[in-house]
């Protein structure tokens, strides 16, 4: 037990994209219950679900404070936390947690599996985490979830809406009618009740333009793929971690052994593009806008969080006094950019993108821009825009509660407590 706790803590300090501090979430009154849908929750880059090792001893979604999941079926909610691929793409994840929810293969798709040279299938999943979804309840009403997905997760989850809503025309052109995964077919955007995103780059971060100034992206990735593709060949995926990049051949399917050579299987994965890093760069953020549109029977919540303040005598955004060590360099570097356009993807940084997180601008959690938004008004909640929801004081990791003192456990299980009863309130 002593060794897998070291193993835990040392794979958490590796994978995980900060270390957390806790804030004060804004109260609000709880609602009038409606609904009572599963409660889907998504990891973000680096992260896991509930199904690994390691979430036994940290949980990804309430870590210090215990696992939320548990916290929440205490209170009568059916809440799963899924694990995906922590560096896989938006797209990669999306299939991943539809073969979860639905109980099949995780099918990637004949196009997109051949445009970016990695294998169409994944791993099977025999049991179906909602076996009724999508079907018709003993008074005609469908079995629908709430989809919440924290930092990458959230651009993970509004990709499985997009494709349960619309389908994949390429994926449809490419495969026969016969062959060809539900999840592209669409049809299916009424299975959706509500998509919540918490700390997510929807717009990508200033922070990537410091990395490429020092000329850190490509060296990020590299060490990633290649952590990823040791560990994952290693006895050590499936049972403490999992990264789910069978279809690349840095992980093995459960029961198999992948004959291709590392290196290879790493230089693959890298030169593909089909992962989370390139999904949250400027131009891989502008491409996933452009793809994603908006479904207008489905809820959409955005939650924003800033570790920041203005300071007078700088003029520049600075970092809080709570807000984790580990973080304050990046806020500040993010608090004093000066302002420029990327014209590459027609966004000008300006003053206004200085608030942020640690790691994203504050503004760029807050709704895609090219889609329609609203200020959160609780007694006029509308589908098919973005309800941007107050901004809560905290750093990108602050809604998954690591490091939260005792005497604030309760502030934290509070502010999942009213947005659970929000979503449970939803007609």
């Amino acid at each position: 037990m002593k060794v897998k706790r070291i193993f835990a803590a040392l794979t958490a300090a590796v994978m995980f994209v900060s270390f957390f501090a806790f804030s004060a979430f804004a109260e609000g009154e709880p609602a009038q219950k409606k609904n009572n849908y599963p409660l889907i929750f998504v990891h973000g880059l680096n992260g896991w679900g509930q199904g690994e090792g390691i979430n036994d001893v940290m949980p990804y979604w309430g870590a210090s404070t215990g696992d939320l999941m548990a916290y929440l079926r205490s209170e009568n909610y059916d809440a799963e936390s899924i694990s995906v691929g922590p560096i896989s793409s938006a797209w990669d994840r999306a299939c991943e947690v539809y073969a979860q929810l639905t109980g099949t293969r995780v099918d990637y798709g004949v196009a997109h599996s051949a445009k970016y040279g990695h294998l169409r299938y994944g791993r099977t999943y025999d049991k179906a985490i909602v076996p009724d979804w999508g079907q018709l309840d003993n008074e005609g009403k469908i079995k629908k979830i709430h989809l919440i997905g924290h930092s990458f997760g959230g651009t993970a989850i509004r990709m499985l809406t997009e494709l349960l809503t619309n389908g994949s025309a390429e994926e449809i052109a490419a495969t026969s009618p016969d062959d060809i995964s539900p999840l592209f077919t669409g049809g299916k955007g009424n299975w959706v009740q509500s998509v919540s995103t918490i700390c997510t780059p929807h717009n990508s971060s200033s922070l990537y333009y410091i990395l490429e100034r020092l000329k850190l992206t490509k060296i990020v990735l590299n060490l990633s793929a290649a952590y990823v593709g040791s560990v994952g060949r290693s006895s050590v995926n499936g049972r403490y971690v999992d990264f789910h990049l069978e279809q690349f051949g840095l992980t093995n399917i459960p029961g198999q052994k992948n004959a291709d050579n590392y290196f290879k299987a790493v230089r693959r994965f890298v030169k593909s593009g089909d992962c989370a890093q390139f999904d949250i760069y400027p131009q891989g953020a502008a491409a996933i806008n452009e793809a994603i549109g908006i479904n207008d029977e489905v809820y959409y919540f955005g939650y924003a969080f800033s570790t920041t303040e203005t300071s007078k005598r700088l003029k520049t955004e600075i970092p809080i006094k709570s807000t984790n060590p580990l973080l304050k360099i990046t806020a500040a570097y993010i608090g004093m950019l000066p302002s420029f356009t990327d014209k590459n993807v027609g966004i000008t940084y300006d003053k206004s993108f200085r608030p942020n997180d640690g790691f994203v601008n504050t503004v760029s959690q807050m709704y895609p821009f090219d889609d329609p938004h609203t200020e959160f008004n609780a007694s006029s909640i509308e589908p098919g825009i973005w309800n941007v929801m107050p901004v809560s004081q905290g750093d990108h990791g602050t809604a998954i509660g690591l490091l939260v003192k005792e005497d604030k456990v309760d502030e934290f299980h509070a502010f999942y407590d009213r947005m659970v009863d929000l979503l449970d309130s939803l007609d």
